[in-house]
């Protein structure tokens, strides 16, 4: 499999351990290191990060995914070891927009290190 092939499999694997709340198949893609980095989280002002632990219990804990989205990646870029994700995703009740930074980890699997999104929620409109 080439290496464009294996970061969008990463991707896919990171929205469908998502959707379907599967922690195991999100440990797998996501780096020790990884974070989500969103600006003006929920409503909030200001930037929040979110640790590995910490979006993994909110995953378990059904705060974060458990719904379907429609995922589109925008752009791929990849250099030897780094590679950059733009990706729109879509749910019923949320839009999203994420760069996504993925690293080639020791284990030469591709792994997502950071998560820079943006969401809306539909009803905001």
């Amino acid at each position: 499999m080439e290496e464009e092939e294996r970061i969008k499999q990463a991707i896919i694997n990171f929205v469908k351990g998502g959707d379907t709340s599967d922690v195991g198949l999100l440990e797998s893609v996501l780096h020790k290191a990884f974070r989500v980095t969103n600006n003006g989280f929920m409503g909030t002002s200001g930037v929040t990060i979110i640790d590995k632990n910490e979006y993994l219990t909110k995953i378990k804990s059904g705060v974060f995914g458990g719904l379907p989205r429609k995922m589109k990646i925008e752009e791929l870029d990849q250099s030897g070891s780094i590679a950059s994700v733009k990706l729109r995703l879509e749910s019923e009740e949320n839009d999203f927009l994420s760069y996504n930074s993925l690293v080639l980890d020791t284990d030469n699997e591709w792994k997502i290190i950071n998560n820079l999104a943006i969401v809306e929620a539909k009803n905001n409109r």
